[in-house]
């Protein structure tokens, strides 16, 4: 695979802002318990954060989209990135649930920009035959980023600097680290190829004509989507708290499997993102989310951390193997002079659609004696079989070349 610097620059710059997005947003996911002891609340009330940043998203997706579809990909993209960080670090300050919330609300319509911007930039800008493992590349920033939370998580929380001690509201300062990467990008990265050629067509089709023209598709993308989010927040989310709460795993303990949970979804992401260049994005899809099914009994019925992180382990490369086709196959179904906001639209839609799995999966959770192993196992289980039945039925644009217009 031959790609020039500037496709280089390109990719790694639409990696590293999905990767610290997804930072910004698991770092909620190891603190949910400590913030409800501080707001004097259940974890299915601050599990509505989760729920909000997810379903905030779609509008975001929508916003930022526009603005990249018609101002460019690239300025779109570093303006996004420039607002995720400045709100996720603003929740450090809450001084109340309604306000942490708020804010969290405000960072999900932020986060929803930036896999439509970064995915669209870089596939317009890379040739053909480099879209599966580019493909995959680009999604394992999502698990880089829950990696990087982490590695956050177990080596910062609790610890005591003199007098300080660093609790949930430091970790939420890391969130502002991101803004830096717009300097890159507005130094390194050129604008996309596709959008620039396209300025020159008088005429394009506009997001709701498209829609219109594909409305079936369109439609089919949002379930399909919708499975695919139940997929990754079912099995994510509220893992943390599942090894906190219920099996009263350390934190340094919490933060190695899931580490090692984010070693596997990097592994299945790139595996699965190149294998799909070869038997295509279904093919590749399906045989990733069947692997999540014998995973299931060692993921959340084992007791032992070292057990746990073996399925957690199994069960990333399953979701994220899944996942790492998805920014290929997305922008391949998308027609070009909507590529910016089409794939986070039909992202996003079906994002809002699954946003209510985190307090959904804590009440359940909560309603059968705080069993999180019952809760995650079924939504994982009942979500990776739709996930093939629905896949099966998606068109294949493998290898297409991507017009803008």
């Amino acid at each position: 695979m031959d790609l020039t610097k500037a496709q280089k620059r390109t990719v790694l710059a639409a990696y590293l802002g999905w990767t610290l997005d997804a930072f910004d947003f698991f770092l909620l996911t190891f603190v949910i318990k400590d913030i409800a002891k501080e707001f004097g609340v259940g974890v299915p009330e601050v599990a509505y954060a989760l729920f909000l940043t997810l379903a905030m998203r779609f509008i975001g997706a929508f916003v930022f989209g526009r603005i990249g579809d018609k101002w460019g990909r690239k300025p779109a993209l570093m303006l996004d990135i420039v607002c995720y960080s400045v709100i996720g670090a603003a929740a450090a300050f809450s001084p109340n649930l309604t306000i942490f919330l708020i804010l969290r609300a405000l960072f999900g319509v932020a986060m929803g920009g930036e896999w439509g911007l970064g995915s669209s930039l870089a596939m317009e800008s890379i040739p053909p035959q480099a879209r599966g493992l580019i493909s995959g590349v680009l999604q394992c920033g999502y698990p880089s980023g829950f990696l990087l939370a982490s590695i956050a998580y177990g080596l910062l929380y609790g610890r005591t600097f003199g007098d300080f001690t660093f609790g949930w509201r430091p970790l939420f300062l890391l969130s502002v680290l991101p803004a830096f990467v717009t300097l890159f990008i507005r130094a390194a990265v050129p604008e996309s190829p596709a959008f620039e050629a396209a300025q020159k067509v008088e005429q394009r089709a506009g997001l709701w004509e498209t829609i219109q023209a594909n409305w079936g598709l369109v439609l089919y993308s949002v379930v399909l989507m919708m499975a695919f989010n139940l997929f990754s927040h079912g099995t994510q989310d509220l893992y943390p708290t599942f090894l906190q709460k219920q099996l009263n795993l350390a934190p340094a303990t919490v933060s190695w499997i899931t580490i090692v949970a984010n070693l596997g979804a990097i592994a299945g992401g790139l595996s699965f993102g190149y294998i799909s260049e070869k038997i295509g994005r279904v093919n590749a899809i399906t045989i990733a989310a069947l692997i999540a099914l014998p995973a299931l009994p060692l993921w959340a019925f084992s007791t032992t951390p070292a057990m746990l992180a073996a399925g957690a382990f199994v069960m990333q490369i399953a979701v994220q193997g899944a996942w790492g086709v998805v920014p290929a196959h997305l922008n391949e179904l998308s027609p070009g002079a909507v590529r910016a906001t089409l794939p986070a639209f039909v992202y996003q839609a079906g994002n809002f659609l699954a946003s209510y799995n985190g307090p959904f999966q804590a009440k359940l959770a909560e309603a059968h004696g705080g069993d999180y192993s019952y809760a995650l196992a079924l939504v994982a289980g009942i979500v990776a079989v739709a996930l093939v039945v629905i896949i099966r039925f998606s068109p294949e644009k493998r290898g297409e070349t991507l017009h803008a217009h």
